[in-house]
């Protein structure tokens, strides 16, 4: 077991000098949806906006003062930097930050800030196992000691004081005066699942854990699956706090040595349209602020069996450090997630009045067109059109697709698993 309980435990007091007891909230709009009793654990909240501040801050801790004294050097997604430069700076070490190219430029800016004369970005390659490529190879030419973004025990253990404020505060706060029945936890590279498991297995065994990855960047079923942390071929970069294309080595030997011993990890996948739906219920009916792997976990809550009616569950929001240019691509994937928002390519007639007969006969009174492509061809009788329709509701596509059926024009709609519909979200 490369993590145990006292480990986290003894981490706790490190950790906490610099990592706030971020508070604990009944989720009402959660608990509605799935008639259980939901808290959401607020992470978003954390200095650096991310649990991430934890494991950072605790193996950086740990270090000794000639490991500190070669500089240190880190790869990420946006949110383990950020802990790094704020452990940085507060340890008064140096530190060099590789991030991917997809790392929104809100996060790069708070590494900067967070990180001030102590820390240089670093940014190149496409995904985050590109930027700890390059990190591993400035170690190795440089002597600079490696802070892992989730594959050491020391990290690990710093995220896992998580679970130990949950019970603590659902203790103290909720009726049941007990550990929750359900934890829901987002999962990348698996250091924060690793590490909340373990304490849970140890101390309060009867609480079930289940864990949340994107279904672009499933790396830790894959590694079940197969019995060990396997490579995936490609990941889907939206929930880019989430997209590890390998998970850790001990952060999977955690979760084997639990199931070993009776206390297996459920693991769940989020399609990016109900993370995105979620993102949106949080900031508009909650006023939280997450990011895509912030609202992974309470997304999950949108699927069946995840929490049943009557549990009581704890789900951990684990970011908040979302870009807000990114919300007109949250917006879009929500609608099309919802069912409200849909793309035809349709074949119209290159005559007047072709678009008009298209409003009055196709359209219905709450139906709004929010995008049109045309391309006017003078050698043919029709030219095509990329005509996107937001719907009043998703009840009212079967009406529009008999009344296109029934018009002369010729249509193709598009779907989602459409390779070409990438080019649209």
């Amino acid at each position: 077991m490369p993590v145990t309980a006292d480990d986290i435990e003894a981490a706790y007091a490190p950790v906490s000098r610099v990592a706030i007891r971020t508070p604990l909230e009944r989720a009402t709009r959660l608990g509605e949806r799935t008639g259980a009793d939901v808290w959401v654990k607020r992470e978003d909240l954390q200095a650096v906006r991310s649990y991430k501040l934890r494991g950072a801050f605790h193996m950086i801790s740990r270090l000794t003062a000639e490991e500190r004294g070669r500089g240190l050097v880190a790869a990420s997604a946006g949110n383990h930097a950020q802990g790094v430069a704020y452990a940085a700076r507060a340890l008064g070490a140096t530190a060099r930050i590789y991030l991917p190219r997809t790392t929104p430029r809100q996060k790069r800016e708070r590494i900067a800030v967070l990180g001030g004369e102590h820390v240089e970005v670093i940014v190149g390659g496409d995904t985050y196992d590109a930027a700890s490529a390059a990190a591993s190879a400035d170690a190795a030419r440089s002597g600079a000691t490696v802070v892992p973004a989730f594959d050491h025990p020391h990290v690990i253990a710093g995220q896992g004081t998580v679970a130990m404020e949950v019970v603590t505060q659902y203790e103290a706060q909720a009726a049941s005066g007990s550990a929750p029945d359900v934890v829901v936890v987002p999962v990348g590279g698996g250091g924060l699942i690793a590490g909340m498991a373990a304490w849970l297995a140890a101390r309060h065994p009867q609480t079930r854990v289940v864990g949340v990855e994107p279904s672009g960047a499933a790396s830790m079923a894959a590694a079940v699956q197969h019995g060990g942390p396997v490579t995936l071929d490609e990941v889907d970069a939206f929930v880019d706090g989430a997209a590890v294309r390998r998970v850790g080595d001990h952060a999977y030997a955690v979760l084997a040595a639990l199931a070993r011993d009776g206390h297996p990890v459920e693991l769940v996948s989020v399609d990016p349209g109900r993370v995105s739906e979620e993102m949106l219920d949080l900031f508009e009916v909650d006023g939280v602020i997450a990011e895509p792997a912030g609202a992974l976990a309470a997304a999950a809550l949108r699927l069946p069996g995840v929490v049943a009616p009557g549990e009581s569950a704890v789900v951990v929001v684990s970011g908040g450090n979302h870009d807000v240019s990114r919300y007109a691509e949250v917006i879009e994937r929500a609608l099309v997630s919802k069912g409200v928002k849909h793309y035809w390519l349709v074949d119209f007639p290159q005559e007047p009045g072709a678009l008009r007969r298209f409003l009055d006969v196709v359209l219905g009174p709450d139906d709004d067109i929010t995008l049109f492509e045309y391309v006017k061809r003078h050698n043919r009788e029709t030219g095509p059109a990329l005509v996107g329709i937001e719907l009043g509701s998703p009840a009212e596509l079967p009406g529009l697709v008999q009344r296109l059926a029934e018009s002369p024009l010729r249509a193709q709609k598009l779907s989602p698993d459409d390779p070409a519909f990438q080019f649209l979200v």
